[in-house]
């Protein structure tokens, strides 16, 4: 048995957001308060986190003190580079004394030369600073930043093993320009961030039970899905249950949104387990 933790559920600026008055980040619904999107993924024996972004160091000190965190980090995997998905990296740190190694960090090889040469450059110096990060980078997935059409590196992707949790990286499309990775395993997809998903990507997630996908906002936006969008791709999956993620302000409050979807379909809320 596996369980997947929702460490965050709100997009780039989290909700609240700073300055705004709208009836979301007034809400005092907890189910409305959102920190930038995240997953804790967990065995048994094995622990790992999908992005590590602002929020992450208090989000795995939320759920440790919940009993839900062991301390212990066998892998953050990466969905692209994007500062709310990478920006908490940093505080990996306590990890390294734990665990007593680098920390093993996964990702397309665009979103690992960002995290070693732009974001986190310091800890890949020759003599770091003192108290670094230390990463072992392993590239999963594709190395290509080709369109949407570009198919040969989407079918044969490989799956990859951390402790006793398989993943199949899956590409999915921020932009038409922007190829990212979603991730399966076993019978759970998470996408996030998603606008265009392949053909060829949505026969690999076809009959999963779980399916986690991004809902940003009810209308229409350049690189993320809209509810509607999300909706439409989730019939066509066909999932048991599917849960919205890097959702916005602009969404709505969760009482009012989830009168309207379908049974099988649910808000995220940050916290929330789930069991696969």
């Amino acid at each position: 048995m596996q369980k997947l933790i929702f460490l965050g559920t709100g997009t780039s600026q989290g909700v609240p957001v700073v300055g705004c008055d709208c009836e979301v980040c007034r809400s005092t619904d907890p189910r409305d308060r959102r920190l930038r999107t995240s997953a804790l993924i967990c065995t048994h024996s094995t622990q790992i986190v999908i992005d590590a972004g602002p929020d992450f160091r208090y989000q795995m000190l939320r759920e440790r003190l919940k009993g839900n965190a062991k301390d212990r980090l066998d892998g953050v995997v990466l969905t692209h580079s994007h500062h709310d998905h990478i920006g908490g990296l940093d505080d990996v740190r306590p990890y390294l004394h734990i665990m007593q190694k680098p920390v093993a960090l996964y990702g397309n090889e665009e979103t690992l030369r960002h995290v070693r040469e732009e974001a986190f450059s310091y800890a890949f110096k020759e003599n770091p600073y003192p108290g670094a990060p230390q990463f072992e980078l392993h590239t999963v997935g594709f190395g290509s930043t080709n369109g949407i059409n570009d198919a040969e590196d989407t079918a044969d992707m490989e799956s990859f093993t951390i402790g006793d949790i398989v993943l199949q990286p899956v590409k999915i499309l921020h932009k038409a320009d922007f190829p990212i990775l979603g991730y399966r395993t076993s019978d759970l997809a998470y996408l996030t961030d998603v606008k265009f998903i392949p053909d060829e990507s949505i026969k690999k997630i076809r009959g999963v039970r779980i399916l986690v996908i991004n809902a940003l906002r009810g209308w229409q936006h350049p690189s993320h899905l809209s509810l509607p969008e999300a909706l439409e791709i989730i019939a066509d999956i066909k999932p048991q249950m599917a849960y919205l993620t890097h959702i916005s302000h602009r969404f709505g409050r969760y009482e009012e949104v989830i009168k309207q979807l379908p049974k099988n379909v649910q808000p995220a809320c940050d916290g929330l387990t789930v069991d696969f």
